[in-house]
């Protein structure tokens, strides 16, 4: 690879090697291209820290959107929830450069337009929104993620209410609503309310569910796509070429993938 490239990485969760490895695979040279993550960095691969460490040591050329784990990572660093026992974060939380990863983190959004047709989010388009609405309500989040509310803001963002968008929503309520709906969310039943519960395949789901990406959005537009990750069942099917998944469930034993911007591949490395 010698021309420029921007490459998007999906759910990493900490599998430092299955990322170096893909990012071989894909020619990755920081000094040339970039590189943007789909959120979930961290959790339960075998070095979260070197993951971080690395991603860190990039710079300039690193972006990402947050994930349901990094915002838990970010709990979990201010004692506001243990760890999971299923994470794998004991090198992480006992860095002496923890305070500094934490103030990292903090700095990225929900969600990011790369260009007039991609933007990336963790868990998807809420199909109410607009992208451009979309990126308002990550600015909201962000802004509260670096003022002095942050530490209320973890505290009253474990929810699964409200369920329904309200543009009147306000407050913590509303800050949860689109936390959950950037980082959280898979099926919504028919009449656009988020369901978190439901976990699994779309074919196992009951009938009043659909996949987000299922329901209408008529505030989509033709040449747009949505860049998420967060669903390791789909294993990155979604039949639409507006919905890109990049969670293939690596930290599953499955693949970790990369879709190359400039010319819509998708790269992929086999865990194992």
């Amino acid at each position: 690879m010698t021309s420029r490239q921007t490459l998007i990485v999906g759910d990493i969760q900490g599998c430092y090697k299955g990322l170096r490895q893909l990012l071989d695979k894909c020619e990755f040279e920081s000094s040339r291209d970039q590189l943007i993550a789909v959120g979930d960095l961290v959790a339960r691969g075998e070095d979260s820290l070197a993951t971080v460490e690395y991603l860190m040591s990039l710079n300039g050329s690193f972006r990402t959107v947050l994930g349901n784990h990094d915002l838990h990572l970010l709990s979990v660093i201010e004692g506001i929830k243990a760890p999971n026992p299923k994470d794998n974060l004991d090198n992480l939380l006992a860095s002496s450069r923890l305070a500094e990863i934490s103030y990292w983190l903090r700095r990225f959004p929900l969600a990011m337009k790369l260009d007039a047709q991609h933007t990336v989010v963790h868990a998807g388009l809420f199909p109410l929104w607009s992208t451009s609405q979309l990126l308002a309500l990550s600015d909201e989040v962000s802004q509260a993620l670096s003022s002095t509310r942050y530490l209320e803001l973890l505290n009253n963002m474990y929810a699964n209410e409200p369920q329904n968008w309200r543009e009147s929503l306000d407050g913590f309520a509303r800050l949860r609503f689109i936390i959950n709906a950037c980082t959280r969310m898979r099926f919504l039943s028919t009449d656009y309310r988020l369901n978190v519960a439901e976990k699994g395949k779309p074919s196992a789901a009951p009938p009043h569910l659909k996949p987000w990406f299922e329901l209408d959005n008529e505030h989509l537009g033709g040449h747009e796509k949505i860049i998420f990750g967060h669903w390791a069942a789909l294993t990155g099917v979604t039949d639409k070429k507006q919905v890109i998944g990049l969670d293939t469930g690596y930290v599953w034993g499955n693949t970790m993938s990369a879709y190359r911007v400039e010319t819509g591949e998708i790269i992929a490395v086999s865990a194992g």
